[in-house]
């Protein structure tokens, strides 16, 4: 299986969390997660970075941050240069996603549970 190299932003330690649930999802599925959140603690065996590290590589970035908090991440997501950036339910924004698409990076509205589970991610 193909490892994507995946950016969790919206990364937390609550397991109640969707964001809790897809990085270990996704690290059960065989892919590389960088959590990335504003509290500190450990996801899926990972340490949540609460900075915004510079990281080679990425296929995906998955949102678990609402629009009113995502303007922050809007030029780290497109330095990023990932393949595509996932914005599951509740993160879609289209000012986001034009500036994604402008940047030639794919814009999926999708849940990444649904996607690990159908075999779609």
């Amino acid at each position: 299986m193909n490892s994507k190299k995946t950016v969790v932003i919206g990364a937390t330690t609550n397991p109640s969390r969707y964001a809790y649930i897809a990085a270990n999802r996704l690290v059960e599925h065989g892919h590389d997660i960088v959590p990335i959140g504003i509290k500190k603690g450990k996801v899926a065996g990972k340490n949540i970075l609460n900075d915004k590290p510079s990281i080679e590589g990425v296929d995906t970035v998955t949102l678990y941050v609402g629009p009113t908090n995502q303007e922050e991440y809007y030029d780290y997501v497109v330095k990023l240069k990932p393949n595509r950036v996932v914005f599951n339910p509740g993160t879609e924004n289209q000012e986001f996603e034009k500036l994604l698409e402008n940047e030639n990076i794919e814009v999926i509205q999708a849940c990444t549970l649904v996607m690990l589970s159908a075999n779609t991610y």
